[in-house]
């Protein structure tokens, strides 16, 4: 979806009305133009009838008219027409100064000489009326324009001024993390409704992060207060099985055994996402990524027997990394046995290091894991696997402190897992 701008919005908006104002008033304006000129024509072509009605009419003979029409070609004197008002109209007409057809206003109206009906004529060429009209038409297209772009200039440069807190805001809130503890702060301004936002996003963010910090202090506090009876509870159990057992006690043992172990590893779990969130991991090293894996590989090769997985390594290029030990330990680990775990019987695992990139192929299910819910805590995509759903929430996050990326793929019936440094 291609999404647009507040700002850009509101202004193409604006301009969108205005040049369809533009587009009516222009011609609208150049029509009403002509017709105010057309009228004032038509009453200078009565005013000139009218003129000439009261200061040439006296004593005027035969002679005097025929003389008149000699030396005057706009304003004739001939025959009665059968005019019995003063009417004016509009045509083309012969020009024989300019050689062709121009356009003219014509009035013509009765006059009475020396008893005699008469029908007076004038014409007045319209030629200098329409190059006047299209330079006024021209000149008010220019002013319009003109103003457009700076009322749009203006209530741009107006709103951007105007919008700069929200934008402020909206920088902030996308920069913000409530596992840090660096709160916004929003500039102040003096309108109402994004003082009312800031406040509504302050309270909101004071209360969430209160609530996460004491989620995570109780997960840090109840994961420590577990070790201990925990590890009373594996000391009794392996206190159990050297008693000399029948075969369902011993099966019951094991069984308790096996779950004391998951909650171990899952306190463990817990301990280490606290201590991460915490920023107890700190120091930080050059570490060469295939010399950690080779000198691993025997032990992941020994969990991978159960399966009877192959693991095949592609060491392409020296994968030299800056990062915290003990995390980028429990990185590669956890990815390693999150492709031992939800592999298949008899199938493979690849690893492949390129200059800033290290890539985990393992087969396993068909279909794609749901990219969704992938990294999030507790989620299982078997909930009859022996996981406790950790591993790849534990691995995001190692990733996130490290400004790291991580990606997930599936390809050719193998799940992928990159990690760019």
């Amino acid at each position: 979806m291609n999404n647009k701008k507040l700002l850009n919005k509101t202004t193409n908006g604006f301009l969108a009305f205005a040049i369809v104002i533009l587009l009516i008033a222009a011609p609208l304006f150049y029509y009403i133009s002509q017709q105010l000129y057309i009228y004032e024509t038509d009453e200078v072509l009565h005013f000139h009838k009218g003129a000439f009605i009261k200061e040439s009419l006296k004593d005027f003979t035969q002679a005097d008219i025929d003389l008149w029409n000699k030396y005057n070609r706009d304003v004739m004197i001939v025959a009665d027409m059968g005019v019995t008002k003063d009417s004016t109209s509009g045509g083309m007409l012969f020009d024989s100064i300019a050689h062709e057809k121009e356009p003219f206003r014509i009035l013509y109206a009765p006059v009475d000489i020396n008893g005699k009906r008469y029908t007076y004529t004038e014409k007045i060429n319209l030629l200098e009326m329409e190059g006047m009209v299209f330079s006024i038409a021209f000149m008010f297209l220019f002013i319009i324009i003109a103003l457009l772009i700076g009322i749009i200039w203006i209530s741009k440069a107006t709103a951007t001024k105007i919008w700069s807190p929200f934008y402020n805001t909206l920088n902030q809130i996308e920069d913000f993390e409530i596992d840090k503890n660096k709160p916004p702060l929003f500039i102040p301004t003096d309108i109402d409704e994004f003082n009312r936002l800031n406040t509504s996003l302050e309270r909101l963010i004071k209360k969430n992060t209160a609530i996460y910090k004491s989620q995570r202090e109780f997960v840090e506090n109840a994961a420590h207060e577990l070790q201990t009876p925990l590890a009373l509870f594996q000391t009794k159990i392996d206190t159990l099985t050297q008693l000399d057992l029948n075969k369902e006690q011993s099966n019951l043992v094991a069984s308790l055994n096996m779950h004391v172990s998951r909650l171990n590893r899952l306190n463990k779990n817990l301990l280490l996402l606290s201590k991460i969130d915490n920023e107890s991991f700190l120091e930080k090293n050059t570490i060469v990524l295939n010399d950690y894996i080779k000198k691993h590989l025997d032990f992941f090769t020994e969990q991978a027997n159960a399966k009877n997985l192959t693991i095949i390594t592609e060491f392409t290029s020296t994968l030299s990394v800056t990062g915290n030990p003990a995390l980028t330990e429990v990185l590669i680990n956890n990815l390693f046995l999150n492709a031992i775990r939800h592999n298949e019987k008899n199938g493979k695992i690849i690893i492949t290091t390129l200059e800033d990139e290290l890539i985990f192929l393992n087969s396993g299910q068909t279909t794609p894991l749901q990219i969704k819910k992938l990294f999030n805590r507790f989620s299982k995509t078997d909930p009859s696997t022996q996981g406790n759903g950790l591993g790849l929430s534990i691995i995001k996050k190692i990733t996130e402190v490290n400004h790291w990326k991580i990606n997930y793929s599936f390809s050719n019936n193998l799940h992928s897992f990159r990690i760019k440094f």
